[in-house]
């Protein structure tokens, strides 16, 4: 059986786990070849990094808010001792960098599968509701803020209650323009500007996992749905759904979209009508991927 050298990251596991771990134990269990993990750890208390079952050897790099060029210097150093086949980045944050200098640790012998930086930006979302609008996907309403002079006006273009979003991670529910400051406020203290506001669709959210091969073809995807929620809305217990429905909706994603990469699309079945709305989509494997495996 061939073996494969693969970096890793997303090893944290805090109350928002990364999803390295579950990539990881995903990729233990391929028969087509056996893996050799490289953790890649912004901190030394990631717990992933203590896994000696799961990661080979592991190795600290920097913040995404140090650059490509920061990243490709350690990446380098890291190649040379470990002889890299494959990197995964599954952050948000860290794969604007990876995508930059992908070409460049190609020529290293490192592969990568990622999007292209216009596919990253045309799919973040600020420019989800645009995406789904040109392509006849269902999402809703939704509204940009960089400042808080703009909160006054969202009950009477939403009403309550409406999603309050930060530009990478973190949504919460407000049902009152009090709640909507403080929500406001908590994201941008995190992750900056700026907020996004969407229209609340009640009904049953069902996530979507999996792999398109950047010419408009899915290479493989799993729906589910949480049965169990923590209290920062992260998935504790599941179970996968056999819906033609939710594959064709993804089948029209990935056609629309030729992303080519993992991904997690957030969908809500809505209560009133049962269309599917497309909430959100994470452009990498969600930290529940091992359930795929």
């Amino acid at each position: 059986m061939n073996e494969l050298t693969i970096a890793v990251t997303g090893l944290n596991a805090i109350d928002s786990p990364g999803p390295g771990v579950g990539v990881i134990r995903a990729l233990r269990e391929s028969t087509d070849f056996q893996a050799r993990i490289i953790g890649l750890s912004y901190e030394n208390l990631e717990p992933g990094i203590y896994m000696h079952d799961l990661v080979d050897h592991s190795y600290q790099v920097p913040y995404p808010s140090a650059g490509s060029e920061v990243l490709k210097a350690r990446l380098q150093y890291i190649h040379e001792r470990e002889h890299i086949d494959v990197l995964i980045p599954n952050f948000d944050t860290e794969l604007a960098n990876y995508i930059k200098i992908s070409e460049e640790i190609r020529r290293w012998g490192i592969h990568t599968f990622l999007p292209t930086s216009e596919q990253l930006k045309n799919l973040d979302k600020l420019h989800l509701l645009e995406f789904g609008e040109k392509h006849g996907l269902q999402v809703p309403r939704t509204k940009v803020l960089d400042h808080t002079d703009q909160i006054p006006r969202l009950e009477d273009e939403f009403g309550f209650p409406l999603v309050v979003k930060g530009k990478y991670y973190e949504a919460f529910i407000a049902r009152s323009e009090a709640e909507i400051y403080q929500y406001y406020h908590k994201i941008t203290a995190k992750w900056g500007l700026p907020v996004i506001i969407q229209e609340f669709i009640k009904g049953t959210e069902i996530d979507i996992a999996g792999l398109g091969d950047g010419r408009g073809q899915v290479i493989g995807a799993v729906p589910m749905r949480k049965l169990y929620i923590t209290d920062k809305g992260k998935g504790w217990a599941g179970i996968t759904l056999k819906d033609e429905r939710l594959m064709d909706f993804t089948r029209r994603f990935i056609g629309a979209s030729k992303w080519r990469s993992g991904f997690e699309l957030e969908i809500m079945r809505a209560e009133k009508d049962d269309e599917l709305y497309l909430m959100e989509i994470n452009p990498r494997f969600p930290a529940w991927i091992y359930t795929t495996a």
